[in-house]
């Protein structure tokens, strides 16, 4: 069983930006490691991924260009630099964890964190 904390959400204006972290109760290294968000109303959608083992990255295309993933395996953590923050990207946002394989679909993934709420005022 793999715990999710993340951390670093809060009250932005458009156009700032909010680091998220997600720390992990064990060693991620050679997961896949993603985040997703989910706002009021709406399905939970895919933001961005980083595969294991110095694995490639990928990207939603409503945050290419914005968001960089990255993760720093020696503190089994996966960071979510966000930049040019717009109205939009207001949800709570999820870290998750699945062992093999990149996927966007959320129901690949084995753990979740609670979520750490972002919110972009206009």
């Amino acid at each position: 069983q793999v715990q999710l904390a993340e951390s670093g959400g809060g009250l932005v204006q458009a156009g700032g930006s909010l680091r998220l972290s997600c720390a992990a109760s064990e060693r991620t290294s050679t997961y896949v490691m993603a985040w997703f968000r989910q706002a009021p109303g709406k399905e939970r959608e895919f933001v961005a991924g980083t595969a294991g083992s110095g694995g490639a990255s990928s990207y939603a295309d409503s945050v290419t260009g914005r968001f960089t993933i990255s993760r720093v395996d020696a503190k089994n953590t996966v960071v979510l630099q966000m930049n040019s923050l717009k109205p939009e990207d207001t949800a709570i946002y999820f870290c998750a964890v699945r062992f093999i394989g990149t996927s966007r679909r959320s129901s690949d993934y084995h753990f979740w964190g609670q979520g750490t709420q972002v919110t972009v005022s206009s």
